[in-house]
């Protein structure tokens, strides 16, 4: 099928062998790229109930039929596994230069299994795959990695995945990272690669997608240009990247703060773009494909940090600045740096690390941390990554560290996944996301921060809120399997999204056809959680958010209107809760 190679490459570490699948168009017209074709071969090659570290479980590349074309928002790529974190379904996505690389190998998908009898790396070109030994990365930061294989692999333009310690170490929690700064992050897609034996994969090739309509996709790509020069949200993200969601949320009350004991920060003025300008160099990046250029990075200009550079997130912001109260943007950049180098997710190390500040004042753990010790997280970050200490209980994640600790009742979390930096009991429809989320407690699957903010539908509504719910988690579903980015979510209208895949497909799918096929891809992850054994609870919010009121504004999340909004999302997609 046009705008597809109709090819998956499966990669076998125990046997160091590689062989080609053909697809047929049949798969591409109910599942298109991205994640529905990665959510449909997970279902077909990871079988059920298996350990997530074991030979068996599968680490799925895919990319989506506008990846390496003119579209803008297209340089993305996902990975799908399941999660050691969760034990359920995961996917995660990335931007940078890695997806071009990987659609010129000629592959829609390529899928890993197996463990490596020793450390090593792949070369995954168009005519093949290269098992490279990697002793001599083994123990080394994803920065040092990624330079190193680069300048092995001598490709220009070749994009290149690594771990870090952190996966090496099976950290259920650990990263994949490339570009630098991108990374799969959520998860432990990079536990999974570490338990494989798996440093790094670099990708090149010359293979090149045929497209259905070159003249429609020029035409579609112009018309996205134009509209774009007028567009508040992409002068926004240009001027002020992700960042430009720190006042928003504190001035709403729905900024997890104290760990989600506050949704206000009182010293928040400390950890906006302004102040990441006063104390940085700032210059900006963007992905191939893209004029967004959301990317702020900042050189630290003085200090004990200075010369760090770094591309901070609103998310890494939150869960350090917000949930552990530090109040130096400098040194959030710092405690992010050390999780981009040793390789592990920045929402869940913040969580992790304000979990453990209550749980030090709560019990004796041998240690104690006060919000605000910067160096203290950041030994606990390390003693983590090397499961030193009660190090060695946080690398499990948040659902063993609270049973170990007898803290079940106070850790947030959804199917061991913690939230990121929006407060449900300030805006509840991220609430309802966070239950219903397949790979657990994420805001992106909806991305209903944007019209709860946009003000499409009050916060605190219930009524009419499941509806709007699904429209946004069809679109962004559907987004998810073209692979495109969730910044051009208002410029890609379901009209110009059918255009696009005219252009570049040639099937023709109206607004009621591309929800279709997006329903069903959500539908097939949760049957893909369900059968590893999904129950009631893993749909619901922790206890805390629908009984506590935040501290500061008094906002509830009372558990009947959540019980409400999850009835009626359940009856619009026609499921049924899962056993109990």
């Amino acid at each position: 099928m046009d705008g597809f190679y109709n090819k998956v490459l499966h990669i076998n570490l125990s046997k160091s062998s590689f062989e080609e699948e053909s697809i047929g168009d049949e798969v591409y017209q109910q599942y298109l790229g991205g994640k529905g074709l990665g959510t449909y071969l997970l279902l077909n090659n990871a079988k059920a109930g298996i350990d997530p570290l074991s030979e068996d479980n599968v680490l799925i590349f895919a990319i989506g039929p506008i990846t390496d074309t003119m579209v803008w928002g297209s340089s993305r790529f996902a990975v799908f596994t399941k999660s050691p974190l969760t034990r359920f379904y995961t996917e995660s996505y990335a931007g940078g230069v890695a997806a071009e690389a990987i659609s010129r190998t000629g592959n829609d998908a390529i899928i890993i299994k197996g463990i490596s009898k020793d450390p090593v790396y792949l070369e995954i070109t168009d005519t093949g795959v290269k098992f490279h030994d990697a002793s001599h990365l083994w123990g080394k930061d994803t920065y040092e990695t990624e330079d190193i294989i680069g300048q092995e692999i001598g490709v220009k333009n070749a994009g290149i995945v690594v771990i870090g310690p952190a996966g090496e170490n099976l950290v259920r929690f650990a990263l994949m990272q490339s570009d630098r700064w991108r990374s799969i992050g959520r998860t432990g897609a990079g536990a999974v690669a570490g338990s494989k034996k798996l440093k790094g994969i670099g990708f090149y090739g010359n293979k090149k997608k045929k497209i259905a309509k070159p003249d429609l996709l020029k035409e579609f790509r112009n018309q996205i240009t134009e509209v774009s020069k007028k567009d508040k949200g992409v002068a926004n993200y240009k001027a002020m990247g992700t960042l430009q969601m720190v006042p928003i949320m504190n001035q709403g009350g729905g900024f997890p703060t104290k760990y989600w004991t506050l949704g206000t920060y009182p010293k928040w003025q400390n950890l906006t773009r302004e102040a990441l300008g006063e104390n940085c160099n700032v210059t900006h990046r963007s992905c191939p494909r893209c004029f967004v250029a959301c990317e702020q990075v900042g050189e630290v200009i003085e200090g004990r940090h200075k010369g760090l550079k770094i591309k901070p997130e609103y998310e890494t912001i939150n869960s350090f600045g917000g949930l552990c109260m530090i109040d130096d943007i400098k040194e959030i950049l710092y405690l992010n740096d050390i999780c981009n180098r040793l390789g592990i997710d920045t929402i869940t190390a913040g969580n992790l690390s304000s979990f453990t500040i209550e749980a030090s004042h709560k019990k004796d753990l041998g240690v104690k941390i006060d919000y605000g010790d910067v160096d203290s997280i950041a030994d606990l970050l390390r003693k983590t990554v090397k499961k030193e200490g009660i190090g060695a209980v946080l690398a499990e994640g948040i659902k063993h560290a609270s049973k170990e600790w007898g803290l079940e009742d106070f850790a947030i979390h959804v199917k061991g996944l913690e939230p990121p930096g929006y407060e449900p009991r300030a805006y509840k429809g991220m609430g309802l996301g966070y239950a219903i989320a397949d790979r657990g407690a994420c805001h992106l699957r909806a991305t209903f921060y944007k019209p709860e903010l946009a003000g499409m539908i009050a916060p605190e509504a219930i009524e009419g809120k499941a509806e709007m719910y699904l429209w946004w988690e069809d679109k962004m579903s559907f987004m998810d399997s073209l692979i495109a980015c969730r910044f051009y979510r208002d410029l890609y209208t379901w009209d110009r999204m059918s255009m696009m895949v005219k252009a570049i497909t040639g099937m023709k799918l109206d607004e009621r056809r591309i929800r279709e096929i997006a329903s069903n891809i959500t539908s097939k992850a949760r049957d893909f959680n369900l059968r590893e054994g999904m129950k009631k609870e893993d749909e619901r919010l922790p206890k805390r958010l629908l009984e506590e009121p935040l501290e500061d504004s008094g906002k509830i999340f009372p558990k009947a209107e959540f019980e409400k909004m999850l009835s009626d999302y359940y009856m619009l997609k026609k499921w049924s809760e899962p056993p109990s």
